[in-house]
């Protein structure tokens, strides 16, 4: 932990030059959600999914090799009741079976090879409990665990997170987000040590009360995830009144990151965090 903090305080520090020409603001000081770990806050969407299969043990040890200070991912609750971490409601995508993840049992998921779209050198990537990834990565790093279900309330997802939270000790090295509101506002009654996020776009086939932000006052979020492309300085200075951090997604341009963060955005969700870390 010593080695990883001091990495990123050095290399912010070391950025202090080039931010004064961008007039970046250097935020090298301890959040308020993840004691210990500097501004910005960068997350490897999926695990360092520019150079791994997504959601898989490779792409989340790859991030963590690569110094990387958070991991976003995804979970769903499968039919046998465990949660399993993958993005999409099927498999069709990313192997060459089409289940559904809330339909099919974890003994048949396991089975499937989730790696060979990406390279034949992940033939071996299997889809991973969420109990799998806190084994490999624990407190190594930090948590951004988007929730992903169908149905507007999930009592058992959101029961089994927060046990399986608290059972690894990693109360202090999560944060939980979901497009869902609903979900969120459950989770929270829950427990009031893990903050949560609001994901949003203004895509407009999304029902209108998740685009635009709306559904942070459903959830009582601590955090907003913004689509980048409607992430402004306004916008954010408003959140931060508000005492909300600001999280955009998905960015993996350098010149874009520093415009985003002379905003002042709080943190950066990334398929390319390593680059953009180096860039800074």
């Amino acid at each position: 932990m010593k080695d990883r903090r001091s990495y990123h305080l050095k290399a912010f520090t070391s950025s202090i030059k080039n931010a004064n020409e961008r007039r970046i603001p250097i935020l090298n000081k301890e959040t308020i959600i993840f004691p210990g770990i500097a501004r910005p806050l960068f997350f490897a969407h999926r695990g360092l999914s520019s150079r791994a299969p997504e959601n898989t043990l490779a792409a989340f040890d790859l991030a963590r090799n690569e110094k990387v200070p958070g991991i976003e991912l995804d979970v769903h609750l499968c039919a046998s009741g465990e949660l399993v971490v993958f993005h999409d409601d099927t498999t069709k995508r990313v192997t060459s079976s089409n289940l559904r993840i809330e339909e099919t049992t974890y003994s048949e998921l396991k089975k499937l090879d989730i790696g060979s779209w990406f390279s034949k050198d992940f033939s071996d990537e299997r889809i991973p409990l969420l109990q799998d990834l806190f084994d490999l990565t624990g407190n190594d790093v930090y948590y951004d665990i988007e929730i992903k279900t169908r149905a507007k309330n999930n009592s058992e997802l959101i029961s089994k997170l927060y046990t399986l939270i608290k059972k690894n000790n990693l109360e202090k090295h999560c944060l939980v987000s979901s497009f869902n509101p609903l979900v969120l506002k459950d989770f929270s009654k829950l427990t009031k040590t893990i903050p949560t996020a609001i994901i949003y776009s203004n895509d407009q086939e999304l029902p209108f009360y998740l685009r635009g932000g709306l559904g942070e006052y459903i959830g009582k979020t601590s955090i907003i995830k913004p689509d980048k492309k409607i992430t402004t300085r306004r916008k954010n200075q408003k959140k931060h009144k508000k005492g909300k951090l600001v999280i955009p997604w998905t960015v993996d341009d350098p010149e874009e990151m520093k415009t985003l963060l002379e905003y002042g955005v709080d943190g950066i969700v990334s398929n390319k965090p390593d680059i953009l870390i180096k860039s800074l």
